[in-house]
């Protein structure tokens, strides 16, 4: 009867001992893949703000060669604006600084080379 005991026990308690081992390579298996995930939406969010960038960067482009490049008459003050938030929105400083050498050009020169360095600037900030 005691053997018939001692049987059963171990039975029991490789059982146990199995499905303790199952549930600990299933949360191993688990974290593994959890932490995978995480990295992944990582790189997605970066994916995501990189894209939202250059939608920005080419509606303030669009924006500038329509209001500015394209039109032979002085730049009205409602275009300024709406070209000064645009660039604003993209929330870049390097960009933000070269549009202000281009606003406050004195002469046709400075504004010339401010255009120039700005559209630079643009074409190096499209993340591909």
């Amino acid at each position: 009867m005691e053997f018939n005991n001692l049987r059963n026990t171990s039975k029991k308690n490789i059982a146990l001992a199995v499905i303790i081992s199952l549930l600990i390579f299933s949360n191993i298996f688990l974290s593994v893949k959890y932490f995978l995930q995480a990295k992944e939406i990582v790189s997605l969010k970066r994916e995501i703000k990189d894209q939202q960038t250059n939608e920005k960067i080419a509606a303030f482009f669009s924006l500038f060669v329509q209001k500015v490049l394209k039109t032979d008459k002085e730049v009205s003050f409602e275009d300024r604006l709406q070209l000064e938030n645009s660039i604003r929105s993209i929330d870049d400083s390097e960009l933000l600084q070269k549009w202000e050498k281009f606003t406050g050009g004195a002469n046709e020169t400075e504004i010339q080379s401010g255009v120039k360095d700005l559209l630079e600037i643009l074409s190096r900030k499209i993340i591909y």
